[in-house]
């Protein structure tokens, strides 16, 4: 598995997946791209992209416009930097003797597309793209196969680059899918909420692993204003977990390690990226609200999510006030919202099984 330590999505995708395969008695291994690229270019890809969306987001966002949106026309690629990994990943993938190679990011995309194109990788690449939203960077057609979370997502993939591409389910780990039971560590996060704010609805408010967020103070107020207990997961931000401890009626938390039990404890998401932790949301039967996402991936990411029935957009603060309102209640609405997130887990094949399907069927023309 190709994954990138950009924040901790793909690597917790890649995880999983490595899991998941050991469990059924394979060999797996996960590699870093930033790692195989020389002269130190990983660390600096990675402090750039920290640097820029924590407090710079309109320089993320104008590299978002020209190299990552969707659309046509000629626009810079991700494939020269990425082809400077090159070696190392062909010396890796012939040491382990490797029967498939699978970004979960899109430079290894980007990677492994150029070397199957020239005939230098000689194992299959599945690509297996974790976003909602599939921006230029994860296609390429020298790869052989894409998996995608939707359907219409894979359309466009075929669509783009001609490469096979199918549906396969979110990969998350089974501790976060929605009981009963549920997971070990709810009930002493409900205890939690119960005492900090009694009868007020437990909302997450995720601002990823390094606490990258767009006004959040102000949504933190809104929030303890109208009846509800703010929950900030602020990663490893540690000057926004300090300034959100001082608002009274706020719940601001630094990295956690019982995700799953935090998320089926609360009552909704309050999101901004569409990101990893949405997505754990969904399988842990948690309503999801996108509400003031980052710029690029993240806004593109947050819109597909609602126009896919799964979670919904807050545009501003009666509507996100109005959507939690509804989402924490029980009934109806939030009844469909939690039955749309959890049936992207139920409609689609695991991502497992379908990256070694393609592995076999290759094995198998290889044979011929």
């Amino acid at each position: 598995m190709i994954s990138a330590s950009m924040g901790a999505g793909h690597d917790t995708v890649a995880a999983e997946l490595a899991r998941r395969a050991r469990e059924r008695g394979d060999a797996a291994q996960i590699v870093d791209v930033l790692a195989l690229l020389p002269y130190g270019l990983g660390t600096v890809l990675r402090y750039f992209y920290r640097g820029s969306v924590r407090h710079f987001p309109w320089a993320y966002a104008a590299v978002y416009r020209v190299f990552l949106r969707p659309g046509s026309g000629r626009r810079p690629s991700g494939t020269p930097l990425a082809r400077l990994a090159g070696g190392r990943l062909r010396e890796l993938a012939e040491r382990t003797g490797a029967d498939v190679v699978v970004p979960v990011f899109h430079l290894g995309a980007q990677l492994t597309g150029h070397l199957r194109e020239r005939g230098l990788l000689p194992v299959p690449a599945v690509v297996l793209v974790i976003d909602f939203e599939t921006h230029r960077q994860w296609l390429h057609p020298g790869n052989d196969h894409c998996l995608c979370l939707t359907e219409g997502a894979a359309r466009e993939v075929r669509a783009s680059t001609g490469t096979p591409a199918g549906v396969c389910g979110p990969v998350v780990a089974p501790e976060f899918s929605a009981g009963p039971p549920d997971a070990p560590g709810a009930a002493e996060w409900r205890d939690m909420f119960g005492r900090l704010g009694p009868g007020r609805p437990a909302v997450v408010l995720s601002a990823g692993a390094w606490g990258v967020g767009s006004h959040l103070d102000a949504t933190v107020r809104l929030l303890t204003e109208h009846g509800f207990l703010p929950v900030v997961l602020c990663g490893d931000n540690r000057r926004l977990r300090h300034r959100l401890s001082g608002t009274p009626g706020v719940l601001a938390l630094g990295w956690v390690t019982d995700m799953p039990g935090l998320l089926q404890a609360a009552r909704a998401l309050v999101d901004n990226a569409a990101g990893q932790t949405a997505v754990q949301a969904l399988a842990a039967g948690l309503p999801v609200v996108g509400h003031r996402p980052i710029p690029g991936h993240g806004a593109d990411g947050v819109r597909r999510m609602a126009a896919l029935g799964v979670s919904e957009v807050a545009e501003d603060e009666a509507a996100l006030l109005d959507a939690l309102r509804r989402l924490t209640a029980p009934g109806p609405a939030r009844g469909q919202r939690i039955a749309a997130g959890r049936a992207l887990f139920t409609r689609s094949p695991d991502a497992l099984t379908r990256v070694t399907d393609v592995t076999d069927a290759a094995r198998a023309r290889r044979a011929r």
